[in-house]
């Protein structure tokens, strides 16, 4: 699922326009690092609403884009818009990428915007994944870094997790270290695995009541705020509204953000080690 810590509700039009407004500066990253080609045959993973579905679909118009996404209203929504963008090469289906009957080796690039963090079985996830590219097939994702070096992050928690019972880390930054997501690839079949540096703003809406609205939309507030009395919650509100206030420029409020964009390309016997796995149990 395409979301930032893994709580909007990507298939509700108002979250979907927010979810994308707020990607803004890091969506003209990601596309350029995907570098989609005209015949290009793309699985889009975590698509949300379609965003970078469409954008992929409009690049590869001699090809075709496929986006899947496990919320059925978010892919609901991704077809209504791509129908009015009217797109003639585009799909959207409901799935878990984890365990899709992918056509394998099929597409020539498989692209995730913010979607891949939320596996809950990582391992099993990019083995299918591999299996679905072709031979070199690229896989270009774009991940969040360490929560620390996110500023988003860290405002936040220091607003609302005064006096609160600590929570679980999010997965939003379960592949924020790259030895670790590297090595996890490599099981998965990938190779020529390479991180680049992307740091740029998160925009969070034109003023301090529109950018409280979008925070209090995510899961991680609603956990932080639950660990407070209702005087508690009502001073980390508070907290809140100041710091979204510190950050409001003319044009909205932005934090920093950092996160890396991942390119992998398939490597060698990927449906063989695949046959020989547990994963293939999962598959018709």
């Amino acid at each position: 699922m395409s979301r930032s810590d893994g709580a909007v509700d990507a298939g509700h039009p108002q979250h979907a326009s927010g979810y994308d407004s707020e990607l803004q500066r890091l969506d003209v990253v990601f596309r350029q690092a995907c570098d989609v080609q005209t015949r290009d045959r793309v699985l889009d993973v975590g698509c949300g609403t379609g965003q970078s579905t469409r954008a992929a679909a409009l690049a590869a118009h001699d090809g075709s884009a496929l986006g899947v996404d496990s919320s059925a209203p978010a892919v609901e929504r991704a077809r209504g818009l791509a129908d009015a963008a009217g797109l003639g090469n585009i799909a959207f289906e409901r799935g878990d990428a984890q365990v899709h009957p992918f056509p394998g080796e099929t597409f020539d690039l498989a692209i995730s915007r913010f979607g891949t963090m939320f596996f809950h079985d990582a391992g099993a996830a990019f083995t299918n994944l591999a299996r679905a590219l072709r031979p070199a097939g690229r896989l270009v994702m774009l991940v969040w870094q360490a929560g620390d070096r996110n500023e988003w992050d860290v405002a936040i928690h220091r607003a609302l997790a005064e006096g609160a019972q600590p929570i679980a880390p999010s997965r939003a930054f379960s592949l924020a270290d790259p030895a670790r997501t590297t090595e996890i690839l490599e099981a998965a079949g990938f190779v020529d695995i390479s991180f680049t540096d992307v740091e740029e703003p998160v925009y969070y809406g034109p003023d301090v009541v529109a950018a409280e609205a979008w925070v209090r939309s995510f899961t991680s507030t609603g956990e932080l705020l639950e660990r407070l009395d209702p005087d508690g919650a009502e001073q980390g509100l508070a907290r809140l509204r100041e710091t979204l206030s510190a950050h409001l420029r003319d044009d909205g409020v932005w934090f920093g953000s950092r996160a890396w964009i991942v390119s992998a390309r398939r490597g060698e016997g990927v449906l063989r080690s695949w046959w020989t796995s547990g994963t293939a149990g999962a598959h018709p």
